[in-house]
């Protein structure tokens, strides 16, 4: 999963923001370099070994790590979040007072950074950690609800399960009759490179459930351009989920950048989930 969604965030990094390329891109750009995606879901996974657990304070403290290094790398929402937390205020008021002061939170942020959860936990309290995790910088429903829907397939993809089982029992637990009204009849909207954390996850779910490899659902999210490294980071955490490390080219793990940090972060993890019978 770790390595799914770090080489999805990698391939979309150089076409975020843009139309589809005129030529799909079909290797790993020079370097394996990702972005905030990657980056905040190794805070994510990293928090939950040292803690053993889900620990907010904990999180926005590995996530401010990376936002005072590559500050550029973030949204406007986590980046406006991250620097009222940086001056003092507190992380609830910072992500309210941001959620007010832009008129909501419903971009993709949090949808992105909360996979490494569902490797964690496959038990009922994900949903509700899910959420969570959202509101340390993304207080709008929608937002937490699209992150415990992907963290949800996740935690079952991980664990065996079919994609349509994964996907049905993401459904199940479901309690925001918007996202699920969306995301319920996926095949049926055209899928949307978007900002926005609904359109975002629909259209990761729609290319995972669609495509018949690793390769093929990341290569197909990031080369819609649009918001294409989260995008792919969330079709390439499902697929990665899904169709193991084993199915990821060689050649696309030795190009990332750290790809022996990530390696060893997601045994930890793996270990943790094991250990507390996740």
């Amino acid at each position: 999963m770790l390595l799914g969604l770090a080489a999805g965030d990698a391939f979309g990094a150089p076409l975020e923001g843009h139309p589809p390329p005129s030529q799909p891109v079909r290797e790993m750009p020079p370097g394996g370099a990702y972005t905030d995606d990657t980056l905040q879901a190794l805070a994510i996974a990293r928090s939950l070994v040292v803690c053993r657990g889900f620990s907010p304070e904990d999180c926005m403290a590995r996530l401010l790590e990376g936002f005072r290094e590559y500050p550029q790398f973030y949204g406007p929402t986590s980046s406006a979040v991250f620097t009222l937390v940086l001056s003092g205020m507190p992380p609830g008021e910072a992500a309210l007072r941001v959620h007010r002061s832009r008129g909501g939170s419903r971009s993709n942020g949090s949808v992105m950074r909360g996979p490494p959860l569902g490797v964690f936990t496959a038990s009922p309290l994900l949903e509700e950690l899910s959420i969570a995790c959202s509101r340390l910088t993304h207080c709008d429903p929608v937002a937490g609800a699209c992150s415990a829907f992907v963290n949800r397939m996740v935690a079952d993809l991980a664990r065996g399960a079919t994609r349509e089982d994964a996907f049905r029992h993401a459904c199940t637990t479901c309690r925001n009759a918007e996202v699920l009204d969306l995301l319920m009849d996926y095949g049926a909207h055209p899928p949307d490179p978007s900002l926005d954390a609904l359109l975002a996850t629909h259209c990761a779910v729609s290319v995972f459930m669609g495509a018949e490899s690793f390769s093929g659902a990341v290569l197909r999210a990031v080369n819609m351009g649009g918001d294409a490294d989260t995008i792919g980071a969330i079709a390439g955490a499902l697929a990665g989920a899904h169709w193991g490390a084993g199915a990821i080219p060689p050649w696309w793990i030795q190009g990332l950048r750290d790809h022996g940090g990530i390696l060893r972060l997601a045994a930890a993890l793996f270990s943790l989930a094991a250990e507390k019978g996740g």
